[in-house]
């Protein structure tokens, strides 16, 4: 469970790791960035459901995962109600970092359904991840 500011009121609301739906402000009813953390235990509850979810597979210590982390989160909140965040620490998540064969971070995963739709390493700028987002989603 996460909290986060409600943009338009500022009221503080709990954002579940997974449900369905999107979260909605509980006093303005404003669609809420989704950005959730999320580990072995709980991963494949944050990945589910039709809101497409970008998995940020990062470790603290890495310098590209830190520059891409502002991007994700202003991709969060300008796409609030159709898009998931969900950040993965892969030194606390050993069992992810398995599943998803990860060798270098940052590494980015379009998840929908809790199916993997595409993929992208390293770090890139908003604009790009925004057109990596937009065409692998025209493409599934």
């Amino acid at each position: 469970m996460s909290e986060i500011r409600c943009p338009a009121c500022g009221t503080r609301n709990r954002i579940p790791t997974g449900a369905r739906g999107r979260p909605r402000c509980a006093r303005c009813k404003t669609d809420l960035p989704w950005i959730v953390e999320a580990g072995d235990a709980d991963f494949d509850t944050a990945v589910a459901g039709s809101t497409p979810a970008v998995v940020d597979l990062w470790a603290p210590w890495c310098g590209p995962c830190r520059m891409i982390a502002p991007a994700l989160e202003e991709l969060a909140r300008e796409r609030a109600g159709r898009l998931k965040v969900v950040k993965v620490n892969v030194d606390e998540s050993p069992g992810v970092s398995r599943r998803f064969a990860v060798q270098s971070i940052p590494l980015l995963l379009l998840v929908r359904d809790g199916e993997v739709i595409d993929r992208q390493v390293g770090a890139a700028p908003k604009a790009a991840i925004e057109a990596w987002i937009d065409r692998a989603l025209e493409a599934a």
